[in-house]
């Protein structure tokens, strides 16, 4: 067992005299989490890259300024926030940096700053010289289904009189899967995707009536009456992102477009950048399903908004799956992306709530400057990103975070009916946030006693909104796969939302940045309200989709006309 207990005073030996600190554990967990399974101490001379996270000046400040910028009602709505404005609020005092700067020092460590904001520091120091510092045990714990291997405390303290200003230190009691990469039902079909010949058709692109068996872009275009016209204004751009060496193929986009979009250039591609060791790898064998569905939809539905598909690697040494490492690298930039979508998650519980809080607070960081950052909900119902076993509901991380979107799934038409798997609930971290408030109220009355004690009823509800999940067809390696998940969901509303940005840029307003506010008002009855289905998980049918918002299909799924018409044009 590891200690939890406050430990009264401990010395360490730096610059050759000892310091004596008065600790007070700051994050402990009482057990090691499901899924994980100790092995044993760490080596005391294994080297930790820690990050430490200090206290923002004026986060309160920050979040009503993201509010004021967001609400359609609020005077000072679409005044989105520059890097310098949002950095003054994240930015720590000198107070803090002293404080914490001195008492590294005093223990021979330095340290180096990781984010313009100065919120972030990084520090290394041998497993012995953490445990001292941080009344710690680090040990080892293997990932059981993967085998790989972390090391991690269930328990650390910080000097008390640091309380105010380092807000915690990570990785320390996160404990994640190895990957974040959700349970996509991949569909072979033996059917060839021909390759697509040098000169294209320009006799239209198909829309209309959806295939029987499958959904294409024409399919969404009709359901969701999403223009096809191109885009004109090059600042409105999309970010996809992608872990796990998911690599997105251009052929298989130049194949897919052929087929799907015959009007558009020949030329027409996305953009590849790379954090943290990604990579470009164009092999058609090598590209990933995950990779191709998101760069394949956001390029064929979006028509001529530029996407970036930023290809995130595996050195990444944030904790969180490099969701962290993708902010911070946006963050950092001048100029920001309209619209990011990620078709990954994990669960709530693997990930300490200071670290999915600061994770959360860049996310509004991103909202405050213009950008809506949109997370697929998760394919496991009630039982988190994906199905497992369970007693109480399981939420999704990071859909709780109230300053993302989140988007679930649906499928058939006329009409459209919840995806089984959609994952919805309400977060054990963040509290019902005013902007749904009302929604949430509603819902839990219409729920009763269903369900009662099985999950969090004051806790921030998801998803917000959904679109279609089940058999989005690509092209894969010369071949069509049918693809079924939230990962369709995500990149699709983004898509809607990238155009809606364009013709708001063209007309001289701002992009519609943190969605939220303005979805669950002005944009409310802009959605294709979906009234049946469920999401059973848990040993349970989980919740029931019903008329208005609900924790299986959010507010329900786009009509661009309407949803343009919401935003003022």
């Amino acid at each position: 067992m590891l200690a939890v207990a406050l430990a009264t005073s401990f010395f360490v030996l730096a610059a050759g005299k000892p310091v004596a600190r008065s600790l007070q554990v700051h994050e402990a967990r009482a057990s090691v989490p499901q899924g994980f399974v100790l092995d044993g101490p760490a080596s005391p001379d294994t080297l930790l890259n820690l990050r430490l996270g200090l206290v923002s000046s004026n986060i309160d400040g920050l979040i009503g300024a993201l509010y004021d910028v967001s609400t359609p009602s609020s005077t000072k709505y679409g005044q989105h926030l520059s890097k310098a404005e949002v950095e003054t609020f994240v930015a720590p005092t000198t107070e803090t940096l002293d404080a914490v700067h001195e008492w590294l020092s005093d223990n021979g460590v330095t340290a180096d700053t990781t984010s313009s904001a100065g919120d972030w520091l990084m520090v290394s120091m041998p497993v012995d010289k953490a445990n001292v510092m941080f009344d710690a045990n680090f040990s080892v714990f293997s990932h059981e289904s993967s085998g790989q291997q972390s090391i991690r405390t269930l328990s650390y303290s910080i000097p008390t009189d640091l309380k105010a200003h380092l807000d915690f230190v990570h990785p320390t009691v996160t404990f994640t899967p190895p990957s974040a990469k959700l349970p996509l039902k991949v569909t072979p079909r033996s059917v060839a995707a021909p390759t697509a010949p040098k000169n294209r058709s320009t006799s239209g692109d198909p829309a209309g009536d959806c295939p029987d068996t499958y959904i294409d872009t024409g399919c969404l275009a009709a359901l969701y009456n999403i223009p096809r016209t191109p885009a004109t204004e090059p600042s409105n751009y999309i970010v996809v992102t992608g872990f796990d060496d998911e690599y997105a193929n251009q052929g298989d986009l130049q194949t897919f477009l052929y087929w799907n979009r015959p009007c558009m250039s020949d030329t027409t591609t996305f953009t590849v950048e790379e954090l943290d060791g990604g990579g470009n790898d164009q092999d058609p064998s090598d590209a990933g399903y995950e990779a191709n569905l998101d760069t394949q939809f956001t390029v064929g539905v979006a028509t001529d908004v530029p996407v970036i598909f930023l290809s995130v690697g595996e050195n990444s040494t944030d904790g969180v799956f490099g969701f962290l490492d993708v902010a911070n690298d946006i963050l950092n930039n001048d100029t920001l992306p309209s619209v990011i979508t990620t078709s990954y998650g994990s669960n709530e519980e693997y990930i300490s709530f200071n670290v999915a809080n600061s994770l959360c607070n860049a996310y509004a960081q991103l909202g405050a400057r213009g950008v809506s950052v949109l997370f697929s909900s998760g394919d496991g119902g009630v039982s988190g990103t994906q199905s497992e076993s369970c007693t109480d509901f399981v939420p999704s991380f990071p859909s709780g975070c109230p300053y993302v979107t989140s988007v679930g799934a649906t499928q058939s038409y006329e009409p459209e009916v919840a995806a089984d798997f959609s994952s919805g609930g309400f977060s054990n971290y963040w509290a019902t946030p005013s902007f749904q408030a009302s929604a949430v109220s509603s819902y839990l009355s219409y729920l009763g006693s269903t369900n009662a004690g099985l999950f969090n009823a004051s806790g921030r509800g998801f998803p917000d909104v959904s679109a279609q999940g089940v058999t989005f067809r690509i092209a894969y390696d010369g071949y069509w796969v049918d693809l079924d998940g939230t990962s369709c969901s995500s990149p699709t509303f983004a898509s809607v939302i990238a155009v809606l940005n364009d013709q708001l840029v063209a007309n001289g307003k701002p992009t519609l940045g943190w969605l939220n506010p303005f979805l669950y008002s002005t944009g409310a009855s802009a959605m294709n309200d979906i009234t049946s289905g469920d999401n059973p998980g848990c040993n349970t049918n989980g919740f029931s989709a019903t008329t208005g918002w609900d924790p299986v299909t959010g507010l329900g799924t786009p009509n661009y006309d309407l949803l343009l018409s919401a935003a003022g044009l």
